[in-house]
């Protein structure tokens, strides 16, 4: 996908490749970096032959996460010894957490960048084409690159991110995150509501509001979340949280569907959950993260939910919003986590009853207070056999609730083409199940009222109502 260029005669235009790994966040951050690049003379392309710069935007949550990148950067080995000209960048979390290592362990590097200082770009490209590698990954307190207007990359001209908060607070003892991407700060929502009105001239139909913890929104004027405690009463009673931005969004923008993620059970108000039921075009689903369903594990996770709250959440939402649905993400095997411990991770899946949720093996990451304090010691082979129980549950789950739409209408926004059919359009209903139904006089970008006839796991089948 070419990007427009700015004018600028004295930059010589080239081409770069840009490739995210994990996150929602990451892929909203390598638009940030397109919007960056190209005002330095450098188009899109989506063939890696021609570029003169790659890019990996990386992730680090997970060590497969890393090695899949490190086997991915090998792979570059050849188009380097090809162009000679050719330099490969590492972004993101990975970038933050490794450092300049990475131009000593990963020899075909010559670019890292972390997540706050994607603006030092246009210094470090000069840098590397002047023959001499380029680190920035220095943290920031202040950053939320409210001020650059994304590019849209690899865009279905109906969906995009806004990025609305950067970094964590929290400091779960399983997560890279709080280091890799630094304190908790809220964006101007001055300048999210301009992004969002830029996404609607442009015709988009759906947004989802982006962050490490978006019910920790807060703006009072910039600085850091933990600083507000010091603000006098007029910066607060003035101040905007979560529920009053989602109120601001949703109200200025009647017919842009709206999504969020991802949500912290200790961040989600009940201001929030009524707000969602008071909007029509906020979409009645909620990714709430839970990750065990032990007490004794959340705690050593530093989780700051218990069981018990974590499931009066569930029953505040199911109570406001009957039709809400709700995924999760669920880590097997922590340190000393138990059969019991495992058990009760099960009990609380059947008391949910999820739609479906993100499910993984503990792994351990370097520099986080786990690694630090606790030894990884529940077998792998434990790990495995408790994960598949945990996949074969939700996957019953899955099926029982989208075995609840048989028969009913459901509003679907068009996003592309089926995977398996180019005779049938794919999109989601409010809750983020996929829908797949027959094309008919469609298009992408349309809303449209589907009858479901069948369904999958995690598909619903249908046709259209709309003739």
């Amino acid at each position: 996908m070419g990007i427009g260029l700015k004018s600028n005669e004295n930059k010589v235009s080239k081409k770069f490749y840009i490739e995210s790994y994990g996150c929602q966040m990451n892929f909203a951050d390598s638009e940030v970096v397109a919007s960056i690049v190209s005002k330095e003379g450098y188009n899109s392309t989506n063939n890696l032959n021609d570029a003169d710069l790659i890019l990996l935007n990386t992730c680090s949550i997970r060590e497969k996460a890393e090695l899949t990148v490190r086997k991915r950067l090998e792979s570059f080995n050849k188009l380097k010894r090809k162009n000679k000209n050719l330099k490969v960048g590492v972004l993101g979390c990975m970038a933050e957490r490794l450092k300049s290592k990475f131009l000593d362990e990963e020899k075909i590097v010559d670019l890292v960048v972390g997540p706050d200082a994607y603006k030092d770009i246009p210094n470090l490209l000069e840098e590397i084409n002047e023959g001499r590698n380029a680190v920035n990954v220095i943290l920031s307190k202040e950053e939320t690159y409210g001020d650059i207007s994304p590019v849209r990359l690899s865009s279905n001209g109906v969906t995009a991110f806004v990025s609305i908060t950067r970094g964590c607070d929290n400091m779960c003892t399983f997560c890279v995150v709080p280091f890799t991407r630094g304190r908790e700060r809220s964006r101007d929502p001055k300048s999210i509501l301009n992004e969002i009105k830029d996404l609607n001239n442009s015709n988009y139909k759906e947004i989802t509001l982006l962050g490490q913890n978006v019910d920790s929104y807060l703006w009072y004027g910039g600085g850091l979340k933990k600083d507000f405690k010091n603000a006098d009463e007029f910066v607060k009673k003035t101040s905007v949280n979560f529920s009053k931005l989602l109120k601001l969004v949703a109200e200025a923008f009647p017919k842009l569907r709206i999504r969020f993620s991802t949500s912290n059970p200790q961040d989600m108000s009940l201001d929030v959950i009524k707000t969602m039921a008071n909007y029509d075009n906020i979409c009645n689903y909620i990714h709430l993260p839970v990750q065990s369903g032990s007490d004794s594990i959340l705690k050593a996770m530093n989780r700051q939910h218990t069981r018990e709250e974590y499931l009066t959440l569930i029953k505040n939402i199911k109570d406001i919003i009957p039709n809400c649905g709700i995924s999760h993400d669920m880590i097997t095997g922590f340190p000393n986590e138990s059969d019991m411990d495992h058990k009760q991770t099960l009990s609380l899946m059947k008391e949910v009853q999820y739609d479906f949720g993100y499910m993984f093996k503990y792994s351990e990451r370097p520099g986080t207070f786990a690694a630090k304090k606790f030894e990884d010691n529940v077998k792998e082979s434990v790990k495995k056999i408790r994960l598949q129980e945990i996949i074969d549950l939700q996957q019953t789950h899955s099926h029982y609730r989208t075995r609840q739409y048989v028969g009913k209408i459901v509003e679907v926004l068009i996003e592309k083409e089926s995977k398996k059919s180019n005779l049938h359009w794919a999109g989601r209903n409010e809750q983020n199940t996929m829908v797949v139904f027959p094309k008919q006089s469609h298009n992408i970008g349309d809303f449209v009222k589907v009858k479901v006839l069948e369904c999958t796991s995690a598909t619903l089948i249908g046709v259209s109502q709309d003739l």
